[in-house]
């Protein structure tokens, strides 16, 4: 296999990442904004919280991961059937899987932004000094990161899924009447749902809970 090479749409991507993480037996690591990161995560991550035993891997995410009560619920059980799974306290490097630290893929941000048109795309690597540069980033994010049930206990702030559509508005810089129109939402109804953002985010004002999203991990980069 070339050192790096591109991998383009989701049949391609697990093309190849599937035969590498079907052992119990392989080391991974595994960096995403949330469940939507990498294609068909959501249904690993519940296939994955079913079956009995867990693969040495380890599971860095973002806390707009916990903005879904079933997703949230997905990692729990993740958890508890011995995945490592923490959230991170600091803005991650998006869609990163390092497998066995002899192959490494990572998500094309660009392609993964909801306005991107055309299939997905991902870098494959097996050059040892990307990978290993690559691990010791992951590594340090993971160290000061908190374990899921820890931050879940910890009151930190999360969103649900319509407090998340608000705060990308709000980011957008749309009027109230438009972002009211574009979400399908009464103007009063927009205008309450943002109040109780900024309560949510302990801000005092519109651009203080974006920068205070931002610090939390809440908007996707």
């Amino acid at each position: 296999m070339p050192q790096v090479m591109e991998l383009r749409g989701e049949v391609e991507f697990w093309a190849r990442i599937k035969p590498l993480t079907e052992s119990d037996d392989a080391e991974w690591v595994h960096i995403a904004h949330d469940l939507d990161t990498w294609p068909g995560a959501r249904e690993a991550a519940r296939r994955h919280a079913r079956r009995g035993g867990a693969p040495r891997a380890r599971k860095l995410y973002s806390p707009a991961a916990l903005a879904d009560e079933c997703d949230r619920e997905a990692l729990r059980e993740m958890a508890a059937r011995g995945f490592q799974v923490r959230i991170a306290t600091a803005p991650l490097r998006q869609g990163t899987v390092i497998i066995d630290r002899r192959t490494m893929i990572l998500t094309d941000p660009a392609s993964s932004a909801p306005a991107a048109r055309g299939p997905r795309t991902y870098t494959m690597s097996a050059s040892p000094t990307l990978i290993r540069g690559a691990y010791e980033l992951f590594e340090a994010a993971w160290e000061s990161a908190a374990d899921l049930a820890t931050f879940l206990d910890s009151g930190r702030p999360r969103i649900d899924d319509r407090a998340a559509k608000v705060l990308r508005a709000l980011g957008s810089g749309a009027t109230d009447e438009a972002a009211a129109r574009e979400l399908g939402m009464s103007l009063r109804t927009y205008r309450r749902r943002v109040a109780e953002l900024l309560t949510s985010l302990d801000a005092a004002s519109r651009f203080q809970a974006g920068v205070r999203a931002g610090e939390l991990g809440l908007t996707r980069r």
